[in-house]
């Protein structure tokens, strides 16, 4: 069995995507936090490994954590984006569950972010710390509700954005599509992939004023968590990334569209391109200085403590 074209094409794309953090003076280093508080969806570790299996390709150390206490200013002055994959709920820990951040942990997170750090949201992690202005003004907008997991399509708004420049003008998803509860453009986002309401069934009540078109996808190029007078790095959101299969492209795979991974991706580099983080700026704030390419390796960011001691499952 060959490859098909459409995911040969892919990688050629997402090479092209990637060129910007390539010629970085130091690999850029992105922590991944998959906290979960409240619903844990399944395709966390499938997403962690999907990520760092990209590390190699676009120049980016992947360090994953589930520990809120890694959430301190010398930890995080390490990285040169935070991205949450999935994460859900606030600050209250139970048996089997970790808070995703307590005071301190937001605290750190401001700061990080008025320092010039970058943010990137996957999925549920606009289920997150909702009690939590910064974070949702980062993020640009809260999860309302979905309708049930069926097929759908999103529309690009924006095919000038490296997180959409390689996606059909109607893209075919299988996914939820989520309802916000509020518009990411009031903030200053710009929306580059829409719901096609038309091409799915969502029998829910909406309260919310969203915006039109229906927002899936999101960037800021200067977040709006950050506070009046600081350096604000850019951040970029994406509401899809529900199901393992969606993370799973591979040059051997037919199903699902490998698409999923270069949208991320772009998304990503993007993000990484502020300019404002050590990685791309010796004079940035926090970020990585060194010359580390792989996780293991010595870097500005202190060793993180091993992500399965963390991996509870619903």
């Amino acid at each position: 069995m060959f490859p098909n074209p459409q995911t040969i094409l892919w990688w050629t794309l997402l090479s092209c995507t990637c060129a910007s953090v390539v010629c970085s003076s130091a690999p850029a280093r992105v922590l991944v936090y998959t906290a979960t508080e409240r619903f844990r969806h399944d395709s966390i570790p499938t997403a962690v490994e999907a990520l760092k299996n990209q590390s190699s390709n676009i120049n980016v150390v992947f360090d994953h954590t589930e520990d809120q206490t890694q959430f301190t200013d010398p930890v995080l002055a390490g990285y040169d984006a935070i991205m949450f994959v999935s994460t859900t709920g606030e600050g209250k820990a139970s048996l089997m569950r970790h808070p995703v951040l307590d005071a301190s942990g937001k605290a750190a997170f401001q700061h990080y972010l008025n320092l010039g750090g970058n943010f990137v949201g996957v999925h549920s992690s606009s289920d997150s710390l909702v009690n939590t202005t910064f974070y949702g003004n980062e993020t640009g907008a809260y999860f309302d509700y979905h309708p049930v997991i069926q097929n759908a399509t999103v529309d690009v708004v924006d095919a000038s954005h490296p997180s959409t420049s390689m996606l059909p003008a109607e893209w075919h998803i299988q996914e939820e599509m989520y309802n916000f509860k509020s518009d990411p453009r009031a903030i200053g986002a710009v929306v580059v992939l829409s719901a096609n309401e038309s091409s799915y069934i969502d029998t829910g009540t909406r309260k919310f004023n969203q915006g039109t078109p229906h927002p899936s996808a999101w960037f800021q190029e200067h977040g709006a968590g950050v506070e009046s007078g600081n350096i604000a790095g850019r951040s970029f959101y994406t509401s899809l990334g529900h199901l393992n299969e969606t993370w799973q492209a591979n040059l051997w795979r037919f199903f699902p569209d490998p698409l999923f991974m270069a949208h991320v991706i772009g998304g990503l580099t993007w993000t990484l391109g502020a300019n404002t983080t050590r990685a791309f700026n010796a004079s940035g704030l926090v970020g990585n200085a060194g010359s580390s390419t792989s996780s293991t390796a010595s870097s500005s960011a202190p060793a993180l403590s091993p992500s399965d001691k963390y991996a509870f499952f619903c």
